[in-house]
């Protein structure tokens, strides 16, 4: 028996027709609602025009590679600053959540082998710290990431740190993201079985030992979908680059569009290279994370036992005759 039939009753033929004829009727409906409320009314403006698309998808066009120029010039720093950002985050990330679980830990010793005001002491600096930590976790989460980023191309030159407009904007975002990552890692250390903590410690491995070991690839692995879904999120946030003049591919698509005045036909454009690059994260992460699970299958399944046939041949050859 499947597991579908187990799950959920598997459609008769009639069922199947029924939900066939549906989806054929629901396609039919969503094409006529975008030709009569999409089609109609752009075209009837001249939004299909060649002279608004020419630039973008006529070569022959005179601003064809120019445009293309400006907006591989936007691709580029775009790329540019997420894949910064993104390092940066996921590095912060990690060591803000295993601060935290171990910030965590030490909140419940009692530091026996101390003695007893240093005890109080370091259970107290313990305690303050966790609180800290859970507090910039808390307002960073909270604020909008524009405003962090804006926060941080003000705030540090009035602090005598002057940086070009890429790092304020990867500062900004790391920020963000980092405390993002931090709870997703953070919460799926804690969701582990907690007896693989305990038998860590029964084998003498530390705290730090059994996070870095045991618990932290763990949580990479079962986390990993909400991991990717937080780097496309940084992909896609790059756009808040335009606040401190950063030129990043829909800053450069403004430009263009206030020489070329076509903000649909270049929005399209740049809409579809967001979504070919994020669909191209989305199945990279289905890709390692199949990957993953298989070799995680591999290791955990059992050698073969040879049949009795082979372990009798075996046990003739060696006997030989005397």
């Amino acid at each position: 028996m499947s597991q579908q039939s187990v799950l959920y009753d598997v459609p008769g033929p009639r069922q199947r027709r029924i939900t066939l004829i549906g989806s054929a009727l629901a396609t039919v409906v969503l094409l006529a609602g975008a030709y009569f409320l999409v089609y109609r009314p752009l075209d009837a403006k001249g939004q299909f025009a060649m002279e608004l698309w020419g630039p973008l998808v006529d070569p022959s066009n005179e601003n064809f590679s120019l445009v293309w120029d400006r907006i591989g010039v936007g691709f580029k720093n775009t790329l540019t600053a997420a894949a910064l950002a993104i390092v940066a985050s996921l590095v912060v990330g990690m060591l803000l959540a295993v601060l935290r679980i171990q910030l965590k830990s030490l909140t419940r010793r009692r530091f026996t082998g101390a003695a007893t005001p240093l005890g109080y002491l370091l259970r107290g600096l313990s305690v303050l710290l966790s609180a800290v930590t859970r507090v910039f976790v808390e307002v960073f989460r909270g604020l909008p990431v524009v405003i962090t980023i804006f926060f941080v191309a003000r705030g540090f030159p009035e602090f005598d740190i002057s940086l070009n407009a890429l790092w304020y904007l990867v500062i900004g975002l790391t920020i963000y993201n980092s405390v993002v990552i931090a709870e997703i890692l953070r919460s799926g250390m804690e969701g582990l079985p907690g007896g693989q903590a305990e038998a860590a410690a029964a084998i003498g491995l530390s705290p730090m030992q059994t996070t870095r070991m045991i618990l932290l690839p763990q949580a990479f692995r079962i986390m990993l979908p909400a991991l990717i879904s937080q780097l496309v999120v940084v992909l896609k946030d790059t756009s808040l680059g335009f606040i401190i003049s950063y030129e990043e591919t829909l800053n450069i698509g403004k430009q263009i569009i206030g020489v070329l005045e076509n903000p649909i036909q270049v929005y399209v454009v740049i809409a579809v290279l967001f979504i070919v690059v994020n669909y191209s994260l989305s199945k990279l992460a289905q890709y390692v994370q199949h990957r993953l699970s298989r070799g995680r299958k591999t290791a955990g399944t059992p050698a073969q036992n040879p049949p009795p046939a082979a372990i009798m041949s075996q046990a003739e050859g060696a006997g030989g005759p005397g």
